[in-house]
This record gives structure tokens, sequence and C-alpha cells, in this order.
């Protein structure tokens, strides 16, 4: 199972997502790796991480990967019985923006959505929703918005449950579990 969890700035989507978590981990047993894409990059991106390391149960694993997302589920030691929390994708793309900014874009959601599909594990994905907003200035920034737009239609398109968030509130907008 893929879970989507989409949302904005302080939505309230990285706290539904990591409840949805516990609770199935307290449900099934399985065991849980938080998957981080976040960089400590200044000061207050280090506060945020360390607010998000102290929501979470500490007998979780971690695995930090600020890029190579594809690698990591396609390792052969994350066996079927286990559940892994990736928050979240838009950092994840806006680290590969800043690391690779020439890449095919394409391809890379491509072998993401690929590499997910392949994985056995339950899966929850926090990304934010970015394109409620005013159109940025500046190319980067209207890039951005666009690779994350195409990147969570996309995944939308694949998953089995999509949920946006919004205030706090969850709303389900697509669940083919049921």
């Amino acid at each position: 199972m893929i879970h989507l969890v989409l949302g904005g700035a302080r939505s309230g989507k990285s706290r539904f997502a990591l409840e949805q978590v516990m609770h199935l981990s307290a449900s099934t047993n399985l065991p849980v790796t938080f998957v981080a894409t976040a960089t400590a990059s200044d000061p207050e991106m280090a506060q945020r991480i360390a607010y998000h390391e102290a929501e979470r149960p500490d007998h979780w694993r971690l695995a930090e990967v600020p890029l190579d997302l594809n690698l990591l589920l396609a390792e052969t030691e994350f066996l079927p019985k286990q559940i892994l929390l990736i928050d979240c994708l838009t950092l994840w793309l806006n680290n590969q923006l800043f690391e690779y900014p020439e890449q095919n874009f394409k391809t890379l959601f491509s072998e993401l959505l690929s590499a997910l599909q392949a994985c056995k594990c339950d899966i929850f994905l926090v990304s934010n929703e970015v394109g409620l907003g005013i159109i940025p200035m500046g190319k980067e920034s209207r890039i951005f918005v666009d690779q994350a737009g195409w990147l969570n239609q996309a995944l939308a398109a694949l998953v089995d449950k999509v949920t946006f968030t919004a205030a706090g509130l969850p709303m389900t907008l697509k669940d083919t579990t049921q």
C-alpha cells in the first residue's frame, strides 16, 4: 500500500502521516523506517528537523536520503514486512534541482515511480502542494512549482491512497484500498 499525503506549509500533513504510520505499526507490529530528505542547511532548518525528530518514536529507524530515494527503495535490506515514511518529496525535489539542475525530471520521476511500485513495503509519502499560491518570481522558483505539481500528479495516479490536509484536517482524495 502506498499513501500520498499532500498539503501546504504547516497544514498538518507530516503530523497526519506520522499518526497513520504509528497506528499501522501498532496494529501490525511492523518496524518503521523514517526516510528524511531534509538537510540542515541553516539554523532555522536545523530547528525544523529537530522538531520533527522529537515527534518520532525513538525505536524507529532513520535513513537520511536527500537525493537517492530510488536507490534506497531498491536496497534488498528493506524487506516486505516494513513501513517507510518518506518526508518530504518536495525537499527531495529541491535537493535534486540544486544538485542536478539540468537533469531530465521526467526520467527522474519515472525512476522513482518504478522504484515505489517494485518496493514491497507499506509506504507513506509526504509532499507539499505548492501550486495553490501565487506564481513565484524567478525562473528557478517557477521550475520548482511546475516540477512539484507534475511529481504530485504522477504520484497521485500511481498510489493507493491520497489524502490532502488543510488546517490540520485530512480529506481523502483517493482510496482504492476499500
